[in-house]
Order: C-alpha cells, then structure tokens, then sequence
C-alpha cells in the first residue's frame, strides 16, 4: 500500500467517514442518527463508522475464514462429533460467561441474574457442554495487572515520555483501531495486561484442562459467550495461540443473541430447564454465583485503578468514584484532588465519536489524564452489538439496555485484591505475581500496523 493510500485510508478512519460496500443487511446508520441515539451533536450525514468491525472492510481474508468458523455451526459439529465417534475422540466442551452478558439472559428470562445464570448453564450443560464458568476470575488478574503496570509508567513518567497517558486494553474495537489505525500514536500507551476474555483462555487450556480435568488443551473445546462481535477478531489474534499447546486459547466466541436464538430456535422452556450452578475454577464445591467489579457498565478498570493508585501513590483512602460529565455520558472523568492539587485525572470515553475527540487532542498534545478506558461500544459494553442491536440500523435497543444496566447493578460488587481465589491461583498456576511466568501469561504486546497492508478493505 503507498504512503498516500495509506495517508487516506487514516484520515477516512479518523474521521468516522467510511464508506462500505459490506453494509449490514443494506442499511448504515447515518451521522446524525448515530449521534442522536447516543445523546451526542451532529452536523454532518456521512455514513458512519459506529463500530469498528461493523462491516469488516479492513479484515483480511484469513481472518473473515477464521471468524467464519465462530458460530453456532461450529458448536453444533462439535456436539455431533461427540455423539458419533469414540469417546476416546471426544471433545470437551468447556463455555466461559461473560459477566455483561448475564444481565441480557436475565431480562430475556425475566428472571434474577443469579437464577437466570443456573438457567443458561442447566441449558448449555444439556447440550452436551461439560463445564461452564464466568470469566469474572479473568477479569480479576486484567485488573490487578493493569493496577500495578499503571503505578510503573506513573513512577517512570518523568523519565519515560510514552509512559503516560496509559490506555486499557480490555476492548478489541479500540485495540483493532489503535493498531491499524494510529499505530505508534497510542500502542506505546496501551496497557500490556491482556483482556479478561485471553485469560481465561489461558486458564482454560492450560491450568483447569491439564491441572484440573487431565487433558491435553487439544481435547478441550472452549468457548466464550461475549456481549461483543468484535470478540471473536480478538479471540484469533496470532499471539492468542500457543505453539507450545498447540491450541488456541478462545476456539469460539458467541454472542449473548446467538446463543438465546438458540435456544428459541429449538423452543426451550426456560421454566423447564434445571437450575445448575456455575463450575467452579478449582473444582471445588462452594458459592459460584455471579459477581461484578465496580464500574458502571463494563469491568470498571477505571475506578478500581483510580482507587489503586490513590491509595498507592498517595496513601488516599477512595471509597466513591465521581464521575463528571463532559461532552456526554459516554465522555467523563473523574479527578484525585487534595488541598486543591489535582493529583490524578482519568477518563472514561466510550463510542468511536468520542474517541475522534480523544486522539485530537492526543495529536495536539492536549490530553491532561493519566488513565483513558477506552471502548468502542457507546454505553460499554452492556451496549455491544452482540446483545443490545435494535433496529435495522444497528441502533440499540435503549429500553433492553437500560433493564440490562439495572439487572447488573444489582449484583454484588467483589474486590480482586482481597480475592482468596486470585492469590491461590498466582502460586499454584503462575509460580507467583512477579513470576516470569506471570508475564508471559498475564501480558501482551500492542503493534504499530498502520503501515502494514490489508488486502480486503474498501474505502
């Protein structure tokens, strides 16, 4: 690709201006139609980009076959195999539940978050699939992780140019934007700690499959059920396979509306399905019911980092978060002040509109906060494509996702650092937090792609 092609594929990114021959069942949401069904002003009508997959113009072609192969036909052969061929064949079906996707299931069920779960697992587990978990264990070491790498880029800032502002890196639109599109701009400040759904890929294969079950990761066939399409990109990324396993870590990704059409598809009685509890990580018998990390829609790196922080480099007991509204709800921050000096100042900025706004300021070099959650769905994740879509413009369903942000306030909150489960895990599967080890299952690396060519896109 020249360096004028490139130039202009950017610019057209950057400016949410994208115009596609893949449009999703023949509509694209206007600008001003986007903005208004996020509460944000518009002056223009170009087509835009409201999401970054939406239409996987910049998709290569082996990644439309490896994302061609997440699905509900992939899943069903592989229960079908396991019913014909020899059990020593045999697959094991293992289905990890994103906690942004429960609240979806509880409202389709109308039922409690805690009873709709034993319901979605008594339905997988009749199926065929062997053991079902939440991921919420994973997201519990992105957090840590993600605390203590943001406490040493603050303690190397004065010396490390690139060391702040640190993006998270939980969210595989904003990654997949950043990389193809900003390149060296950002990566050099994103966050190394992998997202919650790798993780629990890692555990999966490698410590409950060959630790907990006996199996080699080849036997296992795991499966994420995610709020989020663009999931499934993130789960066929190359460093998410290990050669070492020969295995990947996620072998499917499937939406919370795939898996309740399902369900409707072979008309299951939810009233009649069993009420099963979650598998538990260690194999051991005890509570498993959902929990949720503080934040407002998502996993909440933003407040359980702020409050880490605080507390680490300031001695500052933090026990609310404010946040403050500024060009809309999907754009605030929130700020650490004591004897009028602000201290700390981080940013939640949600939807690819207010991300435009955030790398025009990172370009001017007007960007005041230490910390940016980043994700490309507007309204977080409980707002992903994969379970909040409404009309035909992709627009989501507001009355859906407002039920879905009430069903998941109510669960009960749970801390990481205090999590028993978290520090056995460190020394029986990590050999410690500052293992090497640790690192290399726990972190990754962001790349400058933006030069890089991309056969399949169209502009």
């Amino acid at each position: 690709m020249s360096e004028a092609a490139s130039a202009k594929r950017k610019e057209k990114c950057e400016n949410c201006t994208k115009q596609c021959n893949k449009k999703n069942d023949g509509v694209v949401a206007t600008a001003e139609e986007h903005h208004e069904a996020n509460g944000e002003a518009s002056g223009d009508s170009q087509p835009l980009l409201s999401a970054c997959l939406s239409c996987d113009g910049c998709v290569s072609e082996e990644e439309s076959l490896k994302i061609g192969q997440q699905n509900l036909e992939e899943l069903n052969r592989i229960l079908a195999l396991n019913k014909k061929c020899d059990a020593a064949e045999h697959k094991v079906l293992v289905v990890s539940l994103c906690p942004q996707s429960l609240p979806f299931f509880a409202v389709k069920f109308d039922l409690d978050i805690a009873e709709a779960t034993r319901k979605l697992c008594g339905f997988l587990k009749s199926l065929g699939v062997q053991y079902v978990f939440d991921t919420t264990v994973a997201a519990g070491f992105s957090i840590l992780e993600s605390q203590r790498e943001f406490v040493q880029r603050y303690r190397r800032r004065h010396h490390d140019s690139q060391a702040l502002p640190m993006f998270t890196s939980s969210c595989p639109g904003w990654i997949r934007y950043a990389e193809r599109v900003l390149g060296n701009l950002v990566t050099p400040h994103i966050c190394t700690a992998r997202s919650p759904q790798q993780i629990m890929g890692c555990l999966v294969k490698d410590y409950i499959s060959q630790q907990q079950v006996g199996l080699s990761a080849e036997k296992v066939f795991h499966v994420v059920l995610a709020p989020c399409f663009d999931k499934k990109l993130e789960a066929v990324r190359e460093e998410f396979y290990s050669s070492l396993l020969d295995s990947r870590y996620v072998d499917c990704v499937l939406t919370s509306a795939e898996v309740y059409d399902m369900m409707e598809r072979r008309k299951v009685s939810v009233a009649e399905l069993d009420s099963v509890p979650l598998d538990h990580v260690l194999g051991e018998e005890g509570d498993t019911a959902p929990v949720r990390y503080e934040g407002r829609t998502s996993e909440g790196f933003l407040e359980h980092v702020f409050k880490h922080a605080a507390k680490e480099l300031f001695g500052l007991d933090v026990t609310e978060v404010t946040y403050k509204t500024l060009r809309n709800r999907d754009f605030q921050e929130v700020t650490l002040e004591r004897d009028g000096e602000t201290l700390l100042q981080f940013a939640a900025v949600y939807g690819f509109r207010n991300i435009q706004t955030l790398v025009q300021r990172i370009r001017k070099g007007r960007v005041p906060y230490q910390l940016v959650e980043v994700l490309s769905c507007p309204g977080g994740c409980l707002s992903g494509r994969g379970q909040a879509g409404g009309d035909a413009a992709g627009r989501p369903d507001k009355a859906l996702v407002q039920q879905m942000e009430d069903a998941y306030i109510s669960l009960p909150v749970a801390l990481p650092e205090v999590n028993p489960l978290l520090h056995t895990l460190y020394q029986e599967w990590l050999e410690g937090q500052d293992s090497a080890q640790a690192g290399a299952t726990l972190r990754t690396q962001y790349r400058d792609l933006s030069h890089a060519p991309t056969p399949h896109m169209q502009w």
